[in-house]
């Protein structure tokens, strides 16, 4: 099904170009992505580092998910790549801890995707510190490793960074990827120029813009 919708997303892309003249993989700055005023500093050495700023409830986080992993997978040595929780408003706070923690311990890769399928597919709220903790309880890892971290001065301290940096980026609505520490871009950017278009093709369009400003970054 995701081969199926990949397909469609180029076709329609292809289209779109060829009948507006414009094209993702030739954006344009202040239309298909928006230049930082003040450049943040990055610090993945000769890697350009992509920063993907998030919300486990967030539908749009959770639709974009497996292509921009596999994007990620494809990118190779070339970048550092880093997710940023974001909190819009205290309620958030659990979820980025729960995503620091995962982080922490080493389990992103085998519980990040489940997280997301608990709230979205199973629609399991995991909202609260306890649905969170009920909801680790039942993946077979160690439950009281997870609560000490979760509950660690470490994680708080990496919850204020997110902060931060949410208000150094401007993040104002997500999925959002920062490129560089000075480029931004995400679906609903890419949108605003190409119109009413399915979700596949908005998320194509924007790992093309990913894709030209990560070589743009390298340069």
């Amino acid at each position: 099904m995701r081969f199926i919708q990949h397909l469609l997303a180029v076709a329609s892309l292809s289209l779109f170009a060829a009948t507006a003249g414009a094209s993702p993989s030739a954006p344009v700055n202040g239309t298909d992505y928006r230049t930082l005023e003040k450049a943040q500093q990055v610090d993945s050495g000769k890697k350009v580092e992509v920063t993907e700023f998030f919300w486990y409830s967030c539908p749009h986080c959770s639709a974009l998910e497996p292509s921009l992993e596999a994007w990620v997978k494809k990118q190779g040595d070339k970048i550092n790549f880093k997710r940023v929780p974001v909190a819009f408003r205290d309620s958030f706070v659990p979820q980025q801890k729960l995503y620091y923690t995962l982080e922490a311990l080493g389990w992103v890769n085998s519980l990040h995707g489940k997280v997301f399928r608990a709230i979205h597919v199973e629609r399991q709220p995991l909202d609260t510190d306890k649905q969170i903790a009920d909801f680790i309880a039942k993946q077979g890892v160690d439950t009281k490793k997870f609560a000490e971290t979760y509950n660690s001065f470490g994680i708080q301290s990496k919850v204020q960074r997110a902060t931060q940096l949410q208000g150094a980026y401007k993040v104002d609505g997500v999925p959002m990827i920062a490129i560089d520490g000075r480029y931004i871009t995400s679906p609903s950017i890419v949108g605003a120029s190409l119109g009413n278009r399915p979700e596949a093709v908005l998320h194509e369009a924007t790992l093309q813009v990913m894709d030209w400003l990560v070589t743009k970054s390298a340069k």
